[in-house]
């Protein structure tokens, strides 16, 4: 009798749960299907009005502006880039923030080395080679998507790229690196991982999820599914939609499984049947997503994955739980999404089957328990399994300065797993700061890598003015629309009648959120006093003169 209404609690759950999921799919899809209609009779009836606006987002961001690296918005599970499902974004128009945003479209369920694989051709141009063990191993074709035109081609140690992972894309990037420091790339020998400047992770699926165990995944291994599970449900769903390859609904939503063969021209009915039944496919073999987001599978990754000494990481782990009487609970209704809402409550409550073994030495339920409705708060912080990476808690901005690269820096945020993701409205203020702070960061006087390029233009170059430095425009500050020249020379040179007469006034600044090194900056015909300059850099730059 009592396994009769667990079993029939756990069926109601999974309705319920089945029921969420697909809402909020429908949700999402129809949202894009009414953005693209309205744009459509927009276009309609008002035929010369946003052209120019169509046309530049077509190209998609710019990928380097005045030299500056370009940053990398990689989605998560179920995630999508640029051009799918219409005029939706991922990121919910944070790419919109700054001119050298990039968000490319991967696999929203295909394994994270699959993802990484994508990502690099995505980058660099050509088509997409999975590799031919890897390949023969799972079982699909070596060859993928070709992109005839990279979107970031000129990528190497000295052009290298800010990347940004929300979920599982993080630990795309951190696989995708490890694979430039392997030259895992067949005609790119000379690639390491300092093609990668920094690496920033919101929400970041570092050492796995014990979401995966309610999901479906078997505690045992990490592996396989359990035979009723919402997972099971998903994969029924995953091999019908890609069975049917309908061109444009594929075109608008893909889940990445394209290189598995899966269209009924390739396979035809018993294909599908055999891909029902679990004998072939994506989900047999493991190459998809969800065993490498496990704890083990999570374990089984970090292994060969390392932090590296000249790369800058960032992590914002997320939670909304809180404890009460020694009680983890929700700590808020409201505030947590109604689709993450239930596993927020059932990942506080976790218990790793006592009769399995953990799935690592000194894993304890308790340390699990904070969560953010999908992944656990201690997996988002930083790599930690099976090796503990150098990490520093930061508590207010200033304590870490001058950033070190070699750490990972974690901030923890109260916040479900999808406040900075999708809907802007409802992540309010918070969603700005967030990507504002992050972006501000990403300024490429981040690095010794700018300040090397700097100090190699300027001695590249001989000043036409006798004994007078040598004037280069300021990358950043013509980015945020400043006129500013970086001065290079003797500290503090008088200002002379010569340099008086074309109205040159010289300051010494350290911007906020960066390394703390000077930067010396000469404006030109901008500001008439230096008592002007202090008040405009007031809040921006901590100022000296």
């Amino acid at each position: 009798m009592i396994r009769l209404w667990i079993l029939a609690l756990q069926m109601s759950e999974l309705f319920v749960s089945s029921v969420v999921h697909l809402v909020y799919g429908f949700y999402i899809f129809s949202t894009a299907v009414a953005f693209d209609l309205s744009q459509a009779l927009n276009d309609c009836f008002k035929p010369n009005v946003n052209i120019g606006v169509k046309e530049d987002e077509s190209r998609g961001g710019s990928p380097s502006v005045d030299g500056l690296p370009p940053i990398v918005l990689v989605h998560g599970i179920f995630g999508f880039g640029k051009g799918r499902l219409g005029g939706l974004s991922y990121f919910a128009g944070a790419e919109k923030k700054d001119e050298r945003v990039l968000v490319p479209d991967l696999g929203s369920l295909t394994s994270i080395y699959d993802r990484a694989r994508e990502l690099f051709y995505y980058l660099k141009g050509g088509q997409v080679d999975y590799g031919e063990e890897h390949s023969k191993a799972c079982g699909h074709s070596q060859f993928g998507r070709i992109y005839e035109q990279g979107n970031y081609p000129e990528w190497d140690e000295d052009h290298p790229i800010h990347f940004v992972g929300h979920s599982a894309g993080a630990q795309v990037v951190r696989v995708l690196q490890q694979m430039l420091a392997d030259k895992a790339f067949k005609g790119y020998e000379n690639s390491s991982e300092n093609w990668v400047l920094s690496i920033t992770s919101l929400s970041g699926a570092f050492n796995g999820t014990t979401r995966t165990y309610l999901d479906g995944m078997q505690p045992e291994d990490g592996r396989c599914l359990k035979p009723i599970c919402l997972l099971q449900l998903c994969r029924l769903g995953v091999i019908v939609y890609d069975w049917f390859d309908i061109p444009w609904l594929k075109a608008y939503y893909n889940f990445g499984f394209d290189h598995f063969n899966l269209s009924w021209k390739k396979i035809g009915v018993w294909g599908l049947v055999d891909c029902l039944l679990g004998n072939t496919g994506p989900f047999v073999s493991g190459d998809w997503i969800l065993p490498d987001l496990t704890i083990q599978g999570s374990i089984r990754l970090n292994y060969h994955l390392n932090t590296f000494p000249n790369t800058f990481y960032f992590s914002y782990a997320t939670k909304r739980t809180r404890k009460i009487m020694g009680v983890t609970v929700p700590s808020s209704i409201l505030g947590i999404h109604p689709m993450l809402f239930i596993r927020v409550l059932q990942m506080s409550q976790w218990r790793h089957p006592p009769d399995v073994p953990p799935p690592y030495k000194g894993y304890r339920d308790e340390d699990w328990q904070d969560n953010d409705g999908a992944l656990n708060t201690i997996s988002m912080t930083h790599p930690r399994i099976p090796i503990e990476h150098p990490s520093h808690f930061v508590v207010n901005d200033s304590e870490c300065q001058p950033l070190q690269p070699g750490i990972w820096y974690y901030k923890i945020v109260e916040a479900d797993h999808v406040l900075f993701i999708v809907n802007r409205e409802r992540a309010g203020v918070q969603f700005d700061l967030i990507y504002d702070s992050i972006f501000e960061r990403l300024f490429p006087r981040l690095s010794a890598f700018l300040s090397k390029q700097v100090k190699l233009a300027a001695n590249s170059k001989q000043s036409s003015h006798g004994n007078e430095p040598t004037r280069h425009v300021c990358l950043w500050c013509t980015h945020r629309g400043l006129k500013l020249s970086i001065f290079l020379g003797d500290p503090w040179p008088q200002l002379d009648s010569s340099m008086a007469s074309i109205s040159y006034i010289l300051c010494e600044v350290i911007c906020i959120n960066t390394l703390s090194y000077n930067i010396k900056l000469v404006f030109e015909n901008y500001f008439k006093k230096a008592s002007d300059l202090q008040l405009y850099l007031e809040g921006a730059f901590k100022f000296k003169g």
